[in-house]
């Protein structure tokens, strides 16, 4: 049963009172979920059986089943049963984007651990070669980015964003590999058990994630991002800004950590760009 979907009656279902007590309690999911039977048909104005009868129309046995299936919508976070919508012009979503961007650069700028920065740098810049691990959308996507920065600095790397792949190449690795790993809950039992895998084999291991977490406590070095989220479930995570310029941080130091090398690569890269797409050295450095 979906009682998110029979509360909200996309399709019309509900009418008087049940739409009456449907409200209530997607605004008081709460009060609801630690109320009586008394206190909540007291609260929103109607008699006991009429909230019997309403639990029973979206198909819960009575009200004690129905505040367990509450409190297993609950679970989710109330955030996803209330969602809450502050922007909705293309000047406001602008403006909400653009500032919240900005918002965790600078709490970045005022938390990034500099020391654990030119640690990994100089991890990653003496490695021979760089295995970085994501999964899921925005953590495939940061190890995927490392690789696009690394690689056109001379360095050997290769991104892998399938925990059962992640799993294997941790067991294959040999000495001189580092392992990059990005995380941003920090819950990722899988990729804890390739940092466990890795650190047995004797494998360094370089971690961007919350501080604290299971993951960066299995990382030799760890680059914590803690930031908080907001409450608006539409807007994608500006968290993940934070961490494109933690790739971009490692990427420039590793750059000028050995300059030479970055820069015979480099120009490798732009001669073939300026001479088969470009015709001159006015695009994107690099890209």
């Amino acid at each position: 049963m979906d009682l998110f979907h029979a509360l909200t009656d996309e399709e019309g279902g509900l009418s008087g009172l049940d739409r009456t007590l449907a409200d209530f309690v997607l605004e008081n999911v709460d009060f609801v979920m630690h109320a009586s039977i008394g206190e909540l048909a007291g609260r929103a104005g109607v008699s006991p059986p009429t909230v019997t009868r309403f639990c029973r129309r979206l198909g819960c046995k009575g009200f004690p089943d129905f505040k367990v299936q509450l409190a297993r919508l609950a679970s989710v976070g109330l955030r996803y049963v209330r969602p809450e919508v502050l922007t909705e012009t293309p000047q406001e979503v602008a403006d909400d984007v653009l500032a919240n961007a900005q918002a965790a650069l600078y709490q970045l700028h005022r938390q990034i651990d500099l020391a654990a920065l030119e640690k990994a740098a100089g991890l990653l810049r003496g490695a021979d070669f760089i295995l970085a691990f994501g999964a899921s959308g925005n953590s495939s996507m940061v190890v995927n980015e490392l690789h696009n920065r690394l690689f056109r600095l001379g360095c050997r790397i290769s991104a892998s964003n399938d925990h059962n792949m992640n799993a294997m190449l941790s067991a294959a690795a040999r000495p001189g590999t580092v392992v990059f790993a990005s995380s941003f809950t920090g819950r990722d039992t899988a990729l804890v058990h390739c940092l466990d895998l890795s650190r047995q084999r004797g494998i360094p291991t370089v971690v961007v994630t919350q501080s604290r977490s299971p993951v960066a406590e299995a990382a030799d070095v760890v680059i914590a991002v803690d930031l908080p989220e907001g409450t608006n479930i539409f807007r994608p995570t500006s968290t993940r800004y934070a961490y494109l310029a933690v790739v971009d941080m490692l990427a420039n130091l590793v750059a000028y950590a050995d300059r030479p090398k970055a820069l015979k690569t480099l120009r490798a890269i732009k001669e073939e760009l300026v001479s088969h797409r470009d015709g001159d050295d006015r695009q994107p450095l690099g890209d």
